[in-house]
């Protein structure tokens, strides 16, 4: 499932680097400084990219006696140095529409550049939705973070646009104005993107693992009197939980654990992501 994950990276990293060179190019005849710092961000989705490709290889790699759990978590720690790269690009990009609102000058704005931005926008639409959907069918923490970031590019693009418009009008001290929106825009995205993480990290019980749903499943099993302290963590696609169940106190200990593995099965098959479980056995009544 991650090798799919990694073909889809290297698929939107190549669009996303084709997007960040126009922008660029473009941006800089122009004398654009919100259409550059809209490039700097689309070149930072690159940075993105590679930063996923390479948590996913090695998140994929097997448990073993340093990490018993498996390496999944290192998906989250690439989650993080997206989220922080994100906060020192929007730092950059703020800095120089502070100063270019300080020394203004007016952008040579052209059919030919904002061709470019309405091109890139589609693009950068098209391949929001692609990763968007793609990370939801395989349950990937950081391929729905990275197309939140991709998705952001969109309204950057619109934002540039109406930059433009407002240029034209005769107010070019809106460039470098919106150049600090983009700015505060994607300090938002990487704080947001560094809480998601840290919930995971901290183990934060913000996963699909509805009390209802876990209730119906373990309680109907045959053999199961009640069941207590549930708890899970890790992330979407990969969760770790424990549960407590109680049983008849006369039964075997062979027949209490047939009882835990259909507990187990029962949880794997209802529970999505759910990578382990481990049931505790307890005697009926003595809560």
């Amino acid at each position: 499932m991650r090798v799919r994950v990694q073909r889809i990276f290297i698929i939107v990293l190549a669009l996303n680097l084709t997007v960040a060179l126009a922008k660029a190019v473009f941006g800089l005849l122009a004398g654009s400084v919100s259409m550059v710092a809209d490039a700097v961000h689309s070149g930072f989705d690159s940075f993105s990219n590679v930063v996923g490709i390479v948590a996913l290889y090695f998140s994929t790699r097997p448990p073993d006696p340093e990490h018993p759990y498996g390496h999944g978590k290192i998906e989250t720690l690439g989650t993080l140095v997206i989220g922080a790269m994100l906060l020192l690009t929007a730092g950059a990009i703020v800095l120089e529409g502070y100063r270019r609102l300080v020394d203004t000058a007016v952008p040579d704005i052209t059919p030919v550049t904002v061709g470019v931005m309405v091109a890139t926008l589609a693009i950068n639409l098209a391949v929001s939705t692609y990763e968007r959907r793609k990370g939801e069918e395989y349950r990937s923490q950081i391929l729905i973070a990275d197309s939140m970031h991709t998705r952001s590019d969109v309204f950057v693009s619109i934002a540039v646009l109406g930059g433009f418009l407002a240029v034209t009008l005769g107010f070019p001290e809106a460039d470098p104005v919106i150049a600090l929106a983009i700015g505060l825009l994607i300090a938002r995205m990487g704080i947001g993107i560094l809480h998601s993480a840290a919930k995971v990290l901290t183990d934060t019980m913000d996963l699909p693992c509805d009390p209802a749903l876990i209730r119906a499943v373990v309680m109907d099993t045959p053999g199961v009197a009640g069941y207590h302290d549930f708890r899970c963590r890790g992330k979407p696609g990969e969760i770790f939980a424990d549960i407590h169940i109680t049983v008849d106190p006369v039964l075997s200990v062979a027949g209490a654990h047939e009882i835990s593995e259909e507990v187990e099965r029962r949880l794997r098959e209802t529970v999505p992501g759910l990578a382990e479980v481990v049931v505790h056995i307890e005697p009926d009544g003595l809560r």
